[in-house]
């Protein structure tokens, strides 16, 4: 187990949460997918047992989020230790045996210990990842992929006016062995997917003046 990793992907994570309120924002979003199956509901051609089931898992989802009181990993950001290597790691160097010495006392602990508390901090975090990943799932899943041809690597594609079709996420995919990789930007009115390969005699990218066959769903909910 690398403890190290584990503990610089803690701090990633904390970082990002104190810069957003992603608890409220994912109980808003939740909220929003129910009012849309709930008005999806009433046609026809809907597998009805599979709409409930999508709903009660929203519901369930959004009440384990309310359950969880306070800040997201609160009581990981007041322990001392994950303090300490947190202030010290932006640091090169920082995390070295005599600037942190507790640290290193921590790392030496036997695997076990040191599992069972990894797993204690994890915890907190892992109702919020299933929440996001219920959230994301059903953003993904939400259109069918469409076969498009990027032509001499460029593909431009204008977006619908309608507010109620706004385009949440767009996912671009290749065969395994296609040699580019997508660079997509977007706006409110279009957005753009340029295939990019990586030059022989350089390590700057550029894009391809081949077709490149690809798949394309624009999700939106």
């Amino acid at each position: 187990m690398d403890k190290r990793a584990v503990m610089t992907t803690l701090i990633d994570i904390l970082s990002i949460f104190s810069r957003n309120n992603l608890k409220s924002e994912l109980l808003i979003e939740i909220e929003r997918l129910s009012r849309v199956l709930g008005i999806v509901a009433s046609s026809p051609e809907v597998d009805t047992k599979k709409l409930q089931d999508m709903l009660r898992k929203l519901e369930e989802t959004k009440n384990n989020l309310y359950a969880s009181s306070g800040k997201v990993g609160g009581k990981l950001i007041s322990n001392n230790l994950f303090q300490c290597v947190s202030q010290r790691s932006a640091i090169p160097g920082g995390s070295c045996s005599f600037d942190l010495p507790a640290f290193h006392y921590w790392l030496m602990q036997d695997e076990a210990v040191l599992a069972k508390q990894l797993d204690e901090w994890i915890k907190p975090f892992l109702e919020i990842h299933e929440a996001i990943e219920l959230v994301l799932n059903f953003i993904r899943q939400s259109n069918d992929p469409t076969e498009e041809v990027a032509k001499g690597g460029f593909f431009q594609l204008s977006l619908p006016l309608e507010v109620n079709e706004s385009v949440q996420l767009l996912r671009v995919q290749v065969e395994k062995t296609t040699p580019y990789f997508a660079e997509i930007s977007g706006g409110k009115h279009r957005f753009t997917v340029r295939f990019m390969s990586l030059g022989l005699d350089s390590d700057r990218p550029v894009q391809t003046n081949r077709d490149v066959p690809f798949l394309l769903t624009c999700c939106q909910m």
